[in-house]
């Protein structure tokens, strides 16, 4: 549900700012996404003992002075509508909507050793095939997952190749042959 709310927020702020606009305050909206996973901060913007007019001002005191006015104001219309906290939702649907008109995403490779740049950039080149020409940039996390793994959630994108997976294929089809 708060996933279509913010889709619909997102859509009227995409049909009034121009592309340079919605990146600019999709970096801002994250950046107020994030202080939303501290737990004060998001106890006060979810109280019903706070009035909607100081979450507003809470929120737009993180924007600072020289906030653009078209953020400003979807930020009150937001604030008015009692819907402050789903600004995370509308940060993360706003970035995807950027991420498809441009054609552009980003993705995780999980891996317990670190790629060389040839081999991250020939990924990311195989994955812009496959998805048709996207532009896809992979930054690589360092776990103990033995083989490799690579995710582009926007794009629904999840391959995994692991040591034990290909072990455990490999035994299935041994017992099948027998």
């Amino acid at each position: 549900m708060e996933e279509l709310i913010a889709k619909r927020y997102v859509n009227a702020l995409v049909s009034a700012t121009s592309k340079k606009d919605r990146a600019d305050f999709s970096k801002v909206l994250l950046g107020l996404s994030e202080a939303f996973s501290d737990a004060q901060v998001s106890e006060t913007l979810t109280s019903p003992l706070v009035s909607n007019e100081q979450k507003t001002t809470l929120v737009l005191e993180g924007l600072g002075e020289e906030a653009n006015d078209k953020l400003v104001n979807f930020i009150k219309i937001i604030g008015e509508n009692g819907r402050l906290d789903l600004l995370p939702n509308i940060a993360r649907v706003l970035k995807q909507t950027i991420q498809s008109e441009t054609n552009k995403y980003e993705g995780i490779v999980t891996s317990s050793t670190k790629l060389k740049a040839a081999e991250l950039k020939e990924l990311q080149e195989s994955l812009s095939t496959y998805t048709g020409g996207a532009t896809i940039k992979l930054t690589q996390e360092i776990s103990d997952l033995e083989g490799i793994k690579v995710s582009v959630d926007d794009l629904g994108i999840e391959v995994n190749f692991s040591k034990q997976r290909v072990k455990e294929q490999l035994i299935d089809f041994i017992t099948k042959s027998l």
